[in-house]
């Protein structure tokens, strides 16, 4: 069975299927990069408590930032997230976005058999 979280848009923010959870694009806002990652984190952790799976079943991430400059603080942030040696596996790129204030989106894969 497939069960997905859908949105106003063209995607669901969240797809079920078996043990795993496909995360689609989660963004915040806000005017900083700074209140846009805190933003962003606050929405995928909303998207996965609607599932009752914690941050912490997030195996994989892919985080696309506006500016490789916002790569420090990235770091630094996912630290606040998850715990020491406890990271997803990551992959992370530059692009621009169709929206001119994102400045990051974040997409991945949580693994539900966890819990």
């Amino acid at each position: 069975m497939v069960n997905r979280i859908s949105t106003p848009f063209s995607y669901s923010s969240a797809v079920v299927a078996g043990d795993y959870v496909f995360l689609g694009l989660h963004r915040g806002f806000g005017q900083s990069f700074t209140e846009q990652i805190h933003n962003t984190f606050s929405h995928l952790k909303e998207t996965l408590n609607q599932l009752d799976i914690p941050l912490d079943n997030v195996v994989k991430v892919n985080v696309y930032l506006k500016s490789v400059k916002d790569l420090p603080e990235m770091e630094q942030v996912f630290c606040d997230y998850f715990e020491k040696d406890k990271f997803p596996a990551r992959m992370t790129s530059t692009t621009d976005f169709f929206d001119s204030d994102c400045l990051l989106m974040i997409d991945g894969i949580a693994y539900k058999g966890l819990n």
